[in-house]
């Protein structure tokens, strides 16, 4: 009787809940925790090639007009086409008188060099050589081709220029008779010619292995702690 009045006066004891432990997955990849995948890489390389367009401001364009531009002002005098054919011919003449140079080797020296004393008078040689004060420097980044005609396109002036390597290529190729060889260095030199005289490529500069500003490699960062940090020792005031 006694034991049955005290397993009804004695309360239960509640068990105690059922834990279960789940092992943690650890990740095997350490590319994200790993210092070298905070830093940046190798940023990629620029071109090797790279066309820049030189632009006109209002004050180029308001010096250009203040005097006349005497270094581009020849080309359309009195004389100035005769020149040109004045100069082939005396070249020719000079190589002819070079011994053991035959006839195709003489005109393809004359179609040479005159290509390419063409190619830096007209194409390389940048600005004027003389008043260039006058100016305010508003033709220093234009060459002479650039420069004539205030930069118009198809001038008599112009197509005389065009004209005249071509004629003298159908000479060079005629007298050398066809030679392959010879064709193909002819051809060459006009090409590099002709090519910077069409209107696509007016103030356009082709630099090649243009200079990076900016380095490949970027330094890693230095971590900048916000706040006013704790002084190692105490103030005098506070040393009691």
């Amino acid at each position: 009787m006694s034991s049955t009045i005290t397993n009804r006066s004695s309360p239960r004891r509640p068990s105690p809940p059922s834990i279960s432990i789940e092992p943690v997955a650890h990740s095997t990849s350490t590319s994200s925790s790993s210092p070298s995948s905070k830093l940046k890489g190798r940023a990629r390389s620029a071109s090797l090639v790279k066309v820049e367009e030189i632009k006109e401001s209002v004050d180029d364009v308001l010096d250009q007009s203040m005097y006349a531009n005497v270094n581009q002002e020849w080309v359309n005098r009195k004389g100035a086409w005769l020149i040109h054919i004045v100069l082939i011919l005396g070249g020719k003449l000079l190589f002819d008188l070079i011994p053991g140079v035959t006839q195709e080797i003489s005109w393809t020296m004359t179609n040479i060099a005159y290509m390419v004393l063409s190619f830096l008078m007209f194409h390389h040689v940048t600005g004027i050589p003389f008043q260039a004060d006058l100016h305010g420097g508003a033709y220093d980044d234009l060459t002479l081709w650039e420069q004539i005609d205030e930069g118009a396109q198809y001038t008599p002036a112009k197509k005389w220029l065009i004209c005249l390597p071509i004629g003298l290529f159908l000479a060079s190729t005629h007298f050398t008779h066809y030679d392959p060889w010879m064709f193909a260095i002819n051809f060459t030199a006009l090409i590099i010619v002709l090519i910077p005289k069409l209107p696509a490529l007016h103030r356009q500069r082709i630099r090649i292995l243009p200079d990076d500003d900016t380095s490949s490699f970027s330094a890693p960062t230095t971590p900048i702690h916000s706040g006013a940090t704790t002084p190692r020792t105490r103030p005098s005031s506070m040393i009691m």
